[in-house]
């Protein structure tokens, strides 16, 4: 390694002595700091003979350590140029691509291994030694008063809510895809986020560390459940069988660190992202496709069970159209059909007891997705005789995407007997897509919470947090800060939801606006015995109705004031 005093030295002298020419003739190129200030490429005056050969030295002694690790990056902070007496223009453009870059090269570097900046935490064999999240505690609950970023408020787990433990009642998951796959690039913007354990490559070896730095959180974070995407925890292979191995050889790993605390909530197959989906999985206008998608949930599925997994998604973010012009939706639908319901005999022959979930989304990235909401979904599993095989995996900001509350799918499910899975986070009304936020809102918590402890939990069903930082926040801690804030949130909207539920206010409240059905006849209009004759005898006899007042603002007064 190159000495640091050397290191340090260079770049006092590049960044104070390298500016320091005079433009004489074009051609000219702009500066990436100024595009407005133009640079000329052909003549510079010489640096002075001492801070030349001072420059030289330096470099020399730099490149002999990290003469395998350059790559020429033409475009970056700033602009420096020079020439040396009785140089070829070919070698000044060289020498200045070199001093722009020289400096950029430690911090870009990709080894084949380990992190060149973190070397010292990698080992002979280039696996990662010690800790992927030095100087984070395990998260402990503090309380209320609290200061501490890295504590829980509200979230105490072995707490007794309602007759029921809290870590029981909300069961939570850490998404791997956002966690350690997240990358904070948007539809705008270019990736932030690069962890210190990457290596910038999605080799099996990458793949592996990255499991291991999933269990590492999960165990400090104190959560004992995680949720996967097959492609997200294994690269893809030059074939379906090569695919398959990479995966196996990673959830073998995954299957030893979990050892008998942890487990997967649920797992799934990624079904949108490779091009041979842009037509959609199921409901692909290509046969092979569709093959090709049952093939890939097959397998997802025989690792979720091989792992323990106490559910399996269906997420159908291809499955739909981009216009009915070129789009056969009935037999589209069909084929969506007979592909779940052959996932359901699959599930049973490999004796799967876990949950089957679908995963409503109104659109994004197709135009218009079949599983819309709660309540399409609902529909399509009853036509097609599919309704004791599924329950329902609501994502709050996909019903805020669809025009509805995330309480109203999670009680549209309920009230169905279809409420499997929550997955936990929201969207910001201010931006048009789907930003899966961490769920911050305490009264949006608490209204969960309501339908929640109404469906009397989730189990075998959870929270999990397919939430992801925001692209600015790009420090590890964050990882940490977020999790933390997303289950207190959680943690106090169930708190909250218990409190109403003891005070028995906004009940009575409900119970008094539709007590009017308290009565004979409102039993037998509840029991379907009350025809329309009976019923407009009943009206002449009883003239103009009086109509009570909802006392909308009062139940909103009960309800903030539990918040």
């Amino acid at each position: 390694m190159a000495n640091p005093s050397d290191l340090e030295a260079l770049n006092q002298a590049l960044s104070d002595h390298l500016i320091n020419f005079w433009v004489l003739e074009k051609p000219t190129i702009s500066s990436s700091t100024d595009p407005s200030s133009k640079i000329s490429l052909s003549t510079f005056t010489a640096l002075n003979a001492s801070y030349k050969d001072r420059l030289l030295d330096l470099t020399a002694r730099f490149t002999s350590s990290y003469h395998n690790l350059f790559t020429f990056h033409f475009i970056k902070s700033g602009l420096v140029c020079m020439m040396l007496e009785n140089r070829s223009m070919a070698g000044r453009i060289l020498l200045l691509v070199l001093f722009m870059n020289v400096f950029f090269f430690i911090a870009n570097a990709v080894p084949e291994t380990c992190p060149a900046d973190l070397g010292e935490k990698c080992g002979q064999d280039g696996e990662w030694e010690g800790e992927f999240f030095p100087g984070i505690p395990e998260i402990k609950y503090e309380g209320p008063s609290s200061k501490n970023p890295l504590a829980y408020k509200w979230y105490n787990a072995e707490e007794v809510i309602l007759g029921k433990k809290m870590k029981d009642w909300l069961r939570f998951s850490v998404a791997f895809w956002h966690t350690f796959r997240g990358t904070g690039g948007d539809p705008f913007g270019a990736p932030t986020k690069s962890w210190p354990w990457e290596d910038g490559t999605n080799s099996i070896d990458m793949a592996k560390r990255r499991m291991r730095a999933n269990f590492e959180f999960l165990n400090k974070l104190g959560v004992d459940r995680w949720c996967f995407h097959d492609r997200d925890i294994a690269p893809d292979g030059k074939t379906l069988q090569e695919t398959n191995s990479n995966l196996d050889e990673v959830v073998a790993l995954a299957k030893e660190l979990q050892g008998d605390k942890i487990r997967p909530l649920w797992g799934t197959a990624q079904l949108f992202m490779h091009p041979r989906y842009m037509h959609g999985a199921a409901t692909s206008s290509e046969l092979g496709v569709y093959a090709y998608a049952a093939a890939q949930v097959k397998k997802a599925m025989e690792v979720t069970h091989y792992l323990g997994g106490e559910n399996y998604v269906f997420w159908g973010g291809r499955e739909g159209y981009q216009t009915l012009l070129n789009t056969d939706m009935e037999r589209e639908l069909d084929h969506l059909a007979s592909f779940l319901g052959a996932a359901v005999a699959y599930k049973k022959k490999i004796g799967f007891n876990g949950t089957l979930l679908i995963e409503p989304k109104p659109q994004e990235p197709t135009k218009h997705q079949y599983d819309w909401d709660a309540a399409t979904t609902l529909n399509f599993l009853r036509k097609y005789g599919l309704l004791g095989e599924f329950k329902l995996n609501i994502e709050c900001n996909h019903a805020t995407l669809s025009g509805h509350s995330c309480h109203h799918d999670i009680e549209t499910a309920r009230i169905n007997g279809l409420l499997g899975n929550i997955d936990a986070n929201t969207g910001d009304p201010q931006v048009g897509w789907d930003t899966d936020q961490f769920m911050t809102d305490i009264g949006e918590a608490t209204m969960v919470m309501l339908s929640v402890i109404k469906n009397g939990g989730l189990a075998p069903g959870g929270f999990n947090f397919d939430a992801k930082l925001r692209r600015e926040s790009t420090d590890v801690e964050d990882l940490f800060i977020a999790h933390i804030g997303g289950m207190d949130t959680l943690a106090r909207g169930l708190r909250n939801a218990a409190k109403l539920i003891e005070d028995g206010s906004l009940a009575e409240l409900v119970r008094k606006r539709y007590s009017s059905f308290d009565t004979e006849l409102g039993g037998q209009i509840e029991a379907g015995k009350a025809d329309f004759e009976m019923l407009e005898k009943i009206a002449m006899e009883w003239g103009e109705p009086k109509v009570a007042s909802a006392k909308q603002e009062l139940a909103e007064m009960i309800f903030q004031s539990a918040l």
